[in-house]
């Protein structure tokens, strides 16, 4: 029998974490959102050390994301991709800022290949990264893959907006801390 039918969650304790009627001011505010929800997933041992989340301009949650590719067995539910699919769904678009604009992920780490290619076709205008690449591949055995030389101007080229080492070192700590305890690639 062929499957049919793709059903993805973020783990339950999602809900108490995320304050939907918050206004997450600055674009610090919004990195550490997803940096909170990377620790939370490393601690309830949820998924890997990857928190994300999707702000429309009122500078609330449109819909919040953590790695979950081991507990649902594919490659996709990185952390970006939830936050998109779900907020996509919340807004009923592929493309979010067809919707509403300007729209704005945050996201504990720079996108991986895959999740940087969902950043260009999901409408984002603004990208918020905490810790780099570099940085996920020097503390953990996560390999981010490829991408173009001149990533960040491939995304501005495109109008969306890149900022870099928001809470960094915060970000760093918790790749840290699932690399050290060998963390299963979730």
């Amino acid at each position: 029998m062929l499957y049919a039918q793709v059903h993805l969650t973020l783990p339950a304790w999602v809900h108490d974490v995320v304050d939907s009627s918050r206004v997450y001011a600055s674009d610090e505010d919004k990195v550490a959102l997803a940096i909170a929800l990377s620790a939370m997933n490393v601690d309830h041992a949820t998924g890997g050390p990857f928190g994300a989340a999707v702000f429309g301009p009122d500078h609330r949650v449109i819909a919040v994301g953590v790695n979950r590719v081991v507990p649902h067995a594919t490659s996709l539910a990185h952390a970006e991709n939830m936050a998109y699919m779900l907020a996509q769904q919340r807004l009923q678009s592929p493309r979010l800022n067809a919707v509403l604009a300007p729209i704005t992920l945050a996201t504990s780490s720079q996108p991986c290949c895959q999740c940087y290619g969902a950043t260009i076709w999901a409408g984002i205008d603004r990208l918020l990264i905490g810790a780099s690449a570099q940085d996920v591949e020097a503390l953990t055995s996560f390999d981010e893959g490829p991408l173009p030389t001149d990533w960040v101007g491939e995304l501005h080229r495109r109008n969306i907006e890149v900022l870099q080492g928001l809470r960094a070192d915060d970000a760093r700590a918790v790749l840290r801390r699932y690399g050290e305890s060998a963390g299963a690639h979730y």
